[in-house]
């Protein structure tokens, strides 16, 4: 596998030095040498490939000769909302849902949510849909968006029209996806969401599914249901 560098402007055939971080992890972590080739993406989904030309104690030379925009995003929008979970389990939700192809990543704030992500947090995340890109060749950056009240995220006028939440308890267990729609996906904190908050999300055009009979942690429902829109797992 190519190694991968990303770099946050604008990238074109040519010459182009890359500083900073990601000229370290070339050169110290994946050891590159002049003539290797490397791929470079900055979000816009294409990847820029090239070949190393020099290699400095802070920079990287690479000669980009190839543009190419694989194919590698569900063809839809794709969207999941759910409480940030405690700890390495919140990186780990935010790296699994960039490999399955999820556009936005909504951190909910909820009546039972018990970890409020603070602006700080919320760059670290970023870096990780960053790191999770390099790793499944993702050409794309999913968006991690600010920490949102339910209520909020509810009223917003660019949600998907087919809308999704999960919830302990519901009988009708995930089954078919709608075929090439744009899909938004909500998953409650440990405890789900209240009887008021299920109220106003079906008020508000929201289908509720269940995930089986047994309580899932709130990023084992957000992946499982992510791959199902994306998808991964299960029929269209």
């Amino acid at each position: 596998m190519l190694h991968r560098a990303y770099l946050p402007y604008p990238i074109a055939p040519g010459d182009v030095e890359i500083r900073g971080p990601e000229a370290h992890h070339l050169a110290q972590v994946c050891r590159v040498k002049p003539g290797e080739d490397v791929v470079l993406f900055n979000g816009d989904g294409s990847e820029y490939r090239g070949k190393v030309f020099s290699v400095g104690r802070h920079s990287i030379g690479v000669r980009v000769d190839c543009v190419e925009a694989p194919a590698r995003e569900p063809g839809h929008q794709l969207e999941v909302a759910a409480p940030l979970p405690k700890g390495d389990r919140g990186k780990f939700l935010v790296e699994k849902l960039t490999e399955l192809g999820v556009g936005v990543y909504v951190p909910l704030r909820t009546e039972r949510s018990v970890v409020h992500p603070a602006e700080t947090h919320c760059e670290k995340l970023k870096r990780q849909v960053i790191e999770a890109s390099k790793q499944c060749g993702r050409n794309t950056l999913m968006e991690v968006r600010e920490v949102t009240p339910w209520a909020q995220y509810l009223s917003s006028s660019a949600l998907p029209d087919y809308r999704v939440l999960a919830h302990p308890g519901v009988h009708d267990v995930i089954g078919p996806r709608r075929a090439l729609g744009n899909i938004a996906i909500a998953v409650g904190p440990e405890g789900g969401f209240s009887d008021a908050e299920i109220t106003c999300a079906l008020n508000a055009g929201w289908k509720r599914i269940g995930m089986g009979p047994r309580m899932l942690r709130v990023e084992t429902a957000a992946i499982v249901l992510a791959a199902w829109g994306a998808g991964v797992i299960g029929p269209a």
